[in-house]
C-alpha cells in the first residue's frame, strides 16, 4: 500500500483572503471571526504552486493579525497614515454622548493639515514604541492635542521656575535681603539712654548698659513675649556704664563705667574681680598700678581667655590679667603730635589678638603689637578725623583686613589695613551726640552698620547700612524718635540688636534667616504669677505685745493654704448632708445625745441676758415646794422632814489622848 508523505502544516489566523479548496483533504482557512487550525498536516500529494500560495497568504494573516494585536502598523516600509476628522468627531461624540467635548482635545482641521507630515512622522515613532492596542483616531487626535498642552505647560512652568530662581538668586545677592530686618521686638531698659550693649557668643544672653548706672541682664531662654530683664543692678554707683564685653567663652563680662576702676562680673552678675586704682600723685602713669582716671572704654582679648583691654582719661590703656588683681599687665601711652598727651577714647583687639587698636580725642588712630614692646606705635594716622572730635569707635573686621573708626565729627571711615595710609572711604552726614555711639560688621563683612543721633526738626532716627564692597547706602532704617547709639549683629542669631536715647532696645531679626534669640521670646505667652509666689509685706515682730495687738506668727504661704482650707467660713465649705433633724436642719442645740438630753431635761426656757438670774429662779420657788422633783422625791421615805445644818459654829475639837 502506498502511503503518501506525512507534512505538518501552519496555524493559521482569520483572514479575509478568498478561500480556495483543492482535490485534497487539505482545506485554506476561509474568512471567520475565530483562528482555525489546519491540524497537524494532511496525506496526499500537493501541487508546489499550490502550497506556495498557502504559504503566500498564510504569511500576510500571521502579519496582519500580528500587527492588530500589536498595536504596531507593519515591518516593512512605513507609509503615512490618512484620517478623516469629521469621520473621527462624529466617532467621538458617539462613543461619548453624555461626557462633555473636550473643545481642547479636538484638532482643527487647518492645524491638522499643516503639521500631518510631522505628526506622522511622530505617530509613526510612538508605534514603534508603543505595546498594546492601537488607540482610536479620535482618541489618537485628544491624545496628542492633550500631549502638546502639557508640554507647552511644562515648557510655561519651566520658564517660570527658571524666572522665579533667577528672582531667588538675584534676592540672595542683593544685600538689603540679607538684612535680617522683616520683625521687630522692644525691650525697655528703662528711662534714659542705653549707652553700652553686649551679647555672649553663644547669644543665650544680653547686657545692657545706661545712664542711669543699671546694668540688666535678658535670658532670651527664659523670656516670654513681655520681654523683661530678670536681673538688674548697679555694679559701679553712682557712675554710668559705658562699655560692657563678654570673654570669648562667655563666661565673664567685662564692665567699663565712668569710674577708674573696671570690674569682672560672672554670668549671673555677681562681682569676680575690680581692678585696683592707681597713685593719682604720680606723674609717670608706667609707674601706676592702675588707672587714676574715669575709663572710656574697653574688651576682652580675642584669643586670651584671662585677658582684657582698658583705655582711660589718664592717656594710658591698660591689659589685665584676671587672676592678678593688684597689678595692670602692661601700659600703654597714648601721645599727640609733639609728644603731648592725648585720651584714648576708644580701644579694640583685632581677630587674632596681634593688634591694639585705639582712636584718640585728639583724632588720630594708632595701633600698637602685642607681639612687641608697647614704646612706639606699629601705625599711627594723625588727620584721621577731625581734631578734638573724639572717637567713639573703633572695630576691626572679621577678615582682619579692614578698620572701622565712627566720630563724632559726623563721619564713619573704612580703612585698609594694608595700605595704612588713606581711608578706603568716607561716609558723612551720621550726625552723633553721644561718645559712645559705634558702628558693627555684619558677620560676612559685606555691610557696616552705624547709628544717628536725633537731629533737631526730625521725628526719627535711623540707623544706616553700607556696602564696603561698593560704598554705596544699602538702606536706612528708621528705629525710634530718639537717639540711635549703640548697635550689635550677633554672628550665631543673625539678630540685630540697638540701643536708644529713650531707654529702649530694638532687636531686628527675619524669620527664615535667624536663629533663636528673640524669636523664643515672642512665641511664649505671659505667664501670670501666681498668689503663693506673690511675697506679702514685712512682718513687724513684738513678742511682748498685747493679745488684741498680736500679730500672728509668720508661716510659709503653703502652710497658710491648708490652713485656710480645713476653715469652712474661709474655704466657703457647703453645708454637709445632715442624716436627721426637721426641715432638712437640725435645730440648734445639735444632733448628738448630750444635746438633745439638755434640749429635753434642762431649762425649757432660756435665761434672757438682761433678766436678773435670781428673780428667774424664785419664780419657780412656790410650784418646786408644791410639786418638787429631784430632791424631795428621793429622800421622801428616809428624810420626810429636811434638816439643814445649822448655822451655830461647830464644837471646838477635841485633844487627842492616848
Amino acid at each position: 500500500m502506498n502511503r503518501g508523505k506525512i507534512t505538518f502544516g501552519k496555524i493559521n489566523l482569520k483572514s479575509s483572503a478568498p478561500t480556495s479548496s483543492t482535490n485534497d483533504s487539505a482545506e485554506i482557512p476561509s474568512t471567520s471571526t475565530e483562528a482555525t487550525v489546519s491540524g497537524f498536516g494532511s496525506f496526499g500529494h500537493k501541487d508546489n504552486a499550490q502550497d506556495e500560495a498557502v504559504e503566500r497568504i498564510s504569511a500576510e494573516l500571521d502579519n496582519s493579525k500580528l500587527q492588530e494585536v500589536m498595536g504596531i502598523s507593519g515591518f516593512g516600509r512605513k507609509q503615512a497614515k490618512q484620517f478623516d476628522i469629521n469621520e473621527m468627531i462624529q466617532k467621538a461624540k458617539q462613543n461619548a454622548p453624555k461626557a462633555a467635548v473636550d473643545e481642547k482635545a479636538i484638532i482643527d482641521p487647518d492645524d491638522e493639515r499643516k503639521g500631518k507630515d510631522d505628526d506622522d512622522d511622530d505617530d509613526d515613532e510612538e508605534e514603534d514604541e508603543m505595546i498594546g492596542p492601537v488607540p482610536t483616531a479620535a482618541g489618537r487626535g485628544a491624545t496628542d492635542s492633550r500631549r502638546k498642552n502639557a508640554d507647552k505647560e511644562e515648557d510655561d512652568s519651566d520658564d517660570d521656575d527658571d524666572d522665579e530662581e533667577e528672582d531667588d538668586e538675584f534676592d540672595e545677592d542683593a544685600p538689603i535681603n540679607k538684612l535680617p530686618h522683616s520683625h521687630e521686638v522692644e525691650m525697655r531698659h528703662g528711662s534714659k539712654a542705653v549707652i553700652a550693649l553686649a551679647s555672649d557668643p553663644s547669644g543665650v544672653r544680653l547686657a545692657s548698659g545706661s545712664m542711669d548706672y543699671n546694668l540688666n541682664f535678658w535670658d532670651f531662654s527664659g523670656m516670654d513675649k513681655s520681654m523683661k530683664s530678670f536681673r538688674s543692678l548697679q555694679p559701679c554707683e553712682n557712675h554710668p556704664i559705658r562699655n560692657l564685653s563678654y570673654s570669648f567663652s562667655g563666661d565673664m563680662m567685662l564692665v567699663v563705667s565712668g569710674s577708674s576702676q573696671a570690674k569682672v562680673l560672672d554670668r549671673d552678675g555677681f562681682e569676680k574681680m575690680e581692678c585696683v586704682k592707681g597713685d593719682q600723685y604720680i606723674a609717670d602713669m608706667s609707674k601706676t598700678k592702675g588707672h587714676i582716671a574715669g575709663l572710656t572704654s574697653g574688651c576682652w582679648s580675642p584669643v586670651r581667655r584671662e585677658e582684657f583691654l582698658t583705655s582711660g582719661m589718664d592717656s594710658t590703656l591698660r591689659t589685665w590679667v584676671f587672676a592678678k588683681t593688684k597689678e595692670q599687665r602692661a601700659v600703654i601711652k597714648t601721645r599727640a603730635q609733639g609728644g603731648l598727651k592725648t585720651i584714648p577714647t576708644s580701644c579694640a583687639y583685632n581677630r587674632d589678638g596681634t593688634l591694639i587698636a585705639a582712636g584718640c580725642s585728639d583724632g588720630s588712630l594708632q595701633t600698637w603689637d602685642t607681639r612687641k614692646m608697647f614704646v612706639h606705635t606699629t601705625h599711627c594716622i594723625r588727620d584721621a578725623h577731625a581734631k578734638g572730635a573724639d572717637i567713639s569707635s573703633v572695630l576691626f573686621s572679621y577678615s582682619g583686613f579692614q578698620l572701622a573708626s565712627r566720630s563724632m565729627d559726623e563721619t564713619l571711615k573704612l580703612w585698609d589695613m594694608r595700605a595704612f595710609k588713606k581711608p578706603l572711604h568716607v561716609f558723612g552726614g551720621l550726625f552723633s551726640r553721644y561718645d559712645t555711639t559705634d558702628c558693627c560688621y555684619s558677620p560676612d563683612d559685606t555691610m557696616i552698620l552705624t547709628g544717628e543721633s536725633l537731629p533737631k526738626g526730625t521725628q526719627q532716627a535711623n540707623l544706616y547700612v553700607y556696602d564696603t564692597k561698593t560704598f554705596g547706602l544699602v538702606t536706612k532704617l528708621p528705629i525710634t524718635d530718639s537717639h540711635v547709639i549703640r548697635t550689635l549683629w550677633h554672628p550665631k542669631l543673625n539678630q540685630i540688636f540697638v540701643g536708644c536715647g529713650n531707654g529702649i532696645i530694638r532687636g531686628l531679626y527675619d524669620e527664615k534667616r535667624s536663629m533663636r534669640g528673640a524669636k523664643l521670646c515672642v512665641v511664649r505667652t505671659h505667664r501670670r504669677k501666681k498668689e503663693s509666689e506673690i511675697q506679702g509685706t514685712t512682718q513687724i515682730i513684738t513678742p511682748h505685745a498685747l493679745p488684741m495687738f498680736r500679730q500672728e506668727k509668720t508661716r510659709s504661704v503653703r502652710k497658710k493654704l491648708e490652713k485656710d482650707r480645713l476653715d469652712p467660713v474661709k474655704s466657703k465649705r457647703p453645708d454637709l448632708p445632715i442624716t436627721s433633724g426637721q426641715g432638712g436642719r437640725v435645730a440648734s442645740s445639735g444632733g448628738t445625745l448630750s444635746s438633745y438630753v439638755i434640749r429635753n431635761l434642762g431649762l425649757s426656757k432660756r435665761v434672757e441676758d438682761d433678766q436678773d438670774p435670781r428673780e428667774a429662779i424664785l419664780k419657780y420657788a412656790k410650784e418646786a415646794a408644791e410639786n418638787p422633783y429631784w430632791i424631795a422625791p428621793a429622800y421622801a421615805k428616809t428624810q420626810p422632814k429636811p434638816i439643814f445644818n445649822s448655822e451655830d459654829e461647830p464644837d471646838a475639837k477635841k485633844t487627842k489622848t492616848e
